[in-house]
């Protein structure tokens, strides 16, 4: 299950809490791990854009599957979703017209292209493959409720490999660090949006 700009009350917290964070960068890099078919990237792209950072953050999109991996690189969306999606980004903190990021194109919204210019779309498998950068962000939301405990564990050891220190990492709702090996790694920064900050 996916939507742009799902979970407005956290898309409302990161403009607060990590935007300032991502700014103290001359440049940084931003993981979307398990994107499926892209609104989430598409999300903080459109994001990024309002804050100003879009030419200073690159964004991993990354997915276990190529073919949704494929769908999100077109950046096509159902066209009877958009009102929803308004709605989300309104909710969200959003600060332009919803529409201006997309063209009605037959039965889809076609977003912008000058949105990807800072995506790499890539297949990554978050239990077998390595670590392939250094984040400052990684955002992995409503993927690991589908692991068990012990791949949750492998996919939390390469999630801390992968951030800098003091990088951010956010989880999705029914999602924890408690319980995770590195628990005691990290300091919560947002409690019900699950917005951690890597301090050992």
């Amino acid at each position: 299950v996916t939507a742009m700009f799902r979970d407005p009350t956290f898309f409302r917290a990161f403009r607060e809490l990590v935007v300032p964070l991502l700014r103290t960068y001359p440049f940084s890099r931003l993981w979307v791990a398990g994107c499926s078919t892209g609104e989430e990237v598409y999300s903080f792209a459109i994001l990024l854009t309002e804050e100003g950072l879009a030419d200073r953050v690159r964004i991993y999109a990354t997915d276990i599957n190529q073919s949704v991996v494929d769908i999100a690189r077109r950046g096509v969306f159902p066209l009877d979703k958009m009102q929803e999606y308004t709605q989300n980004y309104i909710r969200g903190g959003g600060t332009r017209s919803f529409s201006e990021y997309y063209v009605a194109r037959y039965d889809g919204a076609l977003f912008s292209p000058s949105l990807q210019r800072n995506v790499v779309f890539s297949q990554h498998n978050l239990v077998t493959d390595s670590s392939f950068s250094e984040f400052n962000a990684i955002l992995c939301r409503n993927v690991l409720i589908y692991f068990d405990k012990s791949l949750q564990a492998r996919v939390h050891e390469l999630f801390y490999n992968s951030l800098v220190m003091f990088g951010i990492l956010a989880l999705g709702s029914r999602e924890s660090l408690r319980f995770s090996p590195y628990e005691d790694c990290y300091e919560q920064i947002n409690g019900p949006e699950k917005i951690y900050r890597k301090v050992r």
